[in-house]
């Protein structure tokens, strides 16, 4: 290597998203872009990295940053940052980085499909002209649920919770949310209405799921909260598979504790293919594409390498997870 830092990359990306990168470090990246880096590919690279550039499916814990005795940054593709150790990484003055703000409005758009897709059967429904099971019409073939003027509550009022809020308003629902922290402005803005947790679940047609994945909500949608949800509400999740308790979510869906589930995320991923929920119609089940468009995925990785070259050269990343660093 030369006088240049050197950045490691966990997947192969276009070129054209790195261009900008290589003008103030070496690059070295992964050869595949579908299979994840190996473990002791990682371990090696990140010896003689002082950024990293990492998908959330890449396990950065605390043998990682520590084998990086040269590392400055890591940059995280994604919003969610659970895959980091950011203690860790913060202890050793390491700065982490996300994309928070540019892939707000695409997931946002995912999720609110994912609520037309559950509601109103669509996987089902086209199912059923894929496979001739479509002979005639008939008064109720293949009715699912309305999603205007219905209640949707949505649990995580950041960014794309937000989002999410103003799409439901072009469908007239009534927009309930639980934070921790109350956002006043966006209930004057958006006239959407707090509610403790609680009661979110008991009154919403739709429970949406946005929170980020840490300590306090891991498993937080379990048994008793299934019982607590309508009977006719639908469960939307596309923050991280493991808010959720995986069998007992089945259990409520076989039992009818609630009318079916939207999922973009699962708590192994890839998700096993005999997975006992893909085999329930009611689950829509997509693989992890909140912030899966061309135009976002793109912008995405061009602002982790901005936020790598931003610490490279002396400067504040845009997006700094651990911000008590440069405190």
């Amino acid at each position: 290597m030369g006088n240049k830092p050197y950045v490691y990359i966990t997947r192969k990306i276009p070129e054209k998203m790195i261009q900008r990168l290589r003008e103030v470090a070496e690059v070295g990246m992964w050869e595949h872009e579908d299979i994840p880096v190996p473990r002791q590919v990682l371990l090696q690279e990140v010896e003689k990295a002082q950024g990293l550039f990492v998908m959330l499916s890449d396990k950065i814990d605390a043998e990682v940053i520590n084998r990086g005795t040269k590392l400055k940054v890591v940059a995280n593709f994604a919003v969610g940052y659970d895959n980091i150790d950011i203690e860790t990484a913060t202890k050793r003055g390491i700065a982490v980085s996300n994309t928070p703000d540019i892939l707000r409005d695409t997931t946002a758009d995912l999720t609110f499909s994912l609520v037309l897709m559950t509601g109103r059967r669509l996987i089902e429904a086209s199912d059923c002209v894929r496979t001739g099971k479509w002979t005639s019409w008939a008064p109720f073939f293949m009715a699912g649920t309305d999603i205007h003027h219905k209640t949707i509550g949505i649990v995580g009022m950041g960014n794309i919770g937000t989002a999410v809020a103003k799409r439901a308003q072009g469908f007239d629902m009534k927009v309930l949310y639980y934070n921790r922290n109350r956002k006043l402005d966006v209930e004057e803005r958006l006239n959407v209405e707090y509610r403790p947790f609680d009661e979110l679940i008991q009154e919403s047609d739709y429970v949406v799921c946005l929170t980020p994945l840490n300590e306090s909500t891991r498993h937080l949608f379990n048994k008793q909260v299934f019982k607590n949800m309508k009977n006719s509400a639908f469960f939307i999740n596309a923050s991280r598979g493991a808010v959720v308790v995986e069998e007992d979510l089945l259990w409520a869906l076989k039992e009818g504790e609630i009318a079916g589930a939207g999922l973009d995320v699962f708590t192994v991923e890839p998700v096993n293919p005999n997975h006992p929920l893909l085999a329930l119609p009611n689950v829509v089940a997509l693989p992890h594409i909140g912030s899966a468009s061309y135009e976002t995925r793109e912008a995405m990785g061009i602002r982790c390498c901005e936020n790598i070259e931003l610490v490279l050269t002396g400067k504040k990343p845009i997006n700094l997870v651990n911000k008590e660093i440069y405190s």
